[in-house]
């Protein structure tokens, strides 16, 4: 996962260890799949952080839950500054589901956990008050479930649709202008599978809550993390679910191969 990163020897690297899939299915709790798998993950994360203390965190892996702790603790880090945080959500759901609507994996919940969302149990392992709905730009988002959109209407995120177009620049500027740093969150599924395959939705075997897969390209998306860096602060940033299909089906096709092997 690192290699996908700029080498920065600056930067320390801190590893949240997680049970190795065994094959097994994981038992369902309080309506979250591997509920207590994806908690303890979540603290030793923000164990990690509340050790280290950092001013800045990039974190790479896993799927979209890895960003509720270090998201949470900057939030707490920047306000007890004085300082505020804007969060640019680069992704093509929501992600504010709980589980009474059905669909049972904890990342589609994550966002919804870091705003204080009623009846999201992830909202519990936050360690600092929640964020408000105007603290948040979704960049990316395709066509949301009734109940994703009822929830943010209710609580007032501005958000829009973009299967046509794609927020633009001045909109992400304006946003970012009203905050002295910003947390950048990006779930490679908001690229399109079609052009771009280490995403959930190159797999055609894997199901989802019935969403589809994002329609940004590579370049798009390039051309909106410039504009970030030049014109944010950025002090969190996050790349969730890379999923590299190709490269797993190679290693098990040459697992095979005798002359690898011996």
């Amino acid at each position: 996962m690192t290699h996908i990163l700029p080498d920065n020897p600056k930067q320390p690297l801190f590893k949240v260890d997680i049970p190795a899939p065994d094959g097994q299915p994981r038992p369902l709790a309080d309506g979250i799949a591997a509920k207590d798998d994806v908690f303890a993950g979540v603290r030793a994360a923000a164990d990690i952080l509340d050790a280290q203390r950092p001013d800045k965190i990039i974190t790479i892996g896993g799927n979209c839950i890895v960003s509720l702790a270090p998201f949470d603790y900057l939030h707490g880090v920047y306000a007890a500054r004085g300082e505020s945080l804007g969060i640019l959500w680069i992704d093509t759901h929501p992600d504010v589901s709980i589980p009474k609507d059905g669909y049972p994996n904890a990342h589609a919940m994550i966002l919804g956990a870091l705003l204080g969302q009623p009846e999201n149990p992830l909202a519990d392992l936050r360690r600092n008050p929640p964020f408000a709905a105007n603290q948040v730009l979704y960049i990316g988002l395709q066509a949301l479930h009734d109940y994703q959109a009822r929830y943010l209407d209710s609580i007032g995120v501005d958000y829009k649709i973009q299967t046509e177009t794609f927020v633009d620049n001045a909109e992400i500027q304006a946003f970012m202008a009203r905050f002295d740093h910003v947390l950048v969150h990006l779930d490679i599924d908001v690229l399109d599978a079609k052009r771009f395959h280490s995403t959930y939705f190159a797999n055609p075997e894997l199901v989802g809550d019935g969403s589809g897969s994002g329609r940004m390209t590579l370049a798009e998306l390039s051309d909106i993390l410039q504009l970030i860096s030049e014109y944010g602060d950025s002090v969190g940033f996050t790349v969730a679910e890379y999923l590299p299909f190709d490269e797993h089906r190679l290693h098990e096709m040459f697992q095979k191969v005798r002359i690898l092997t011996e």
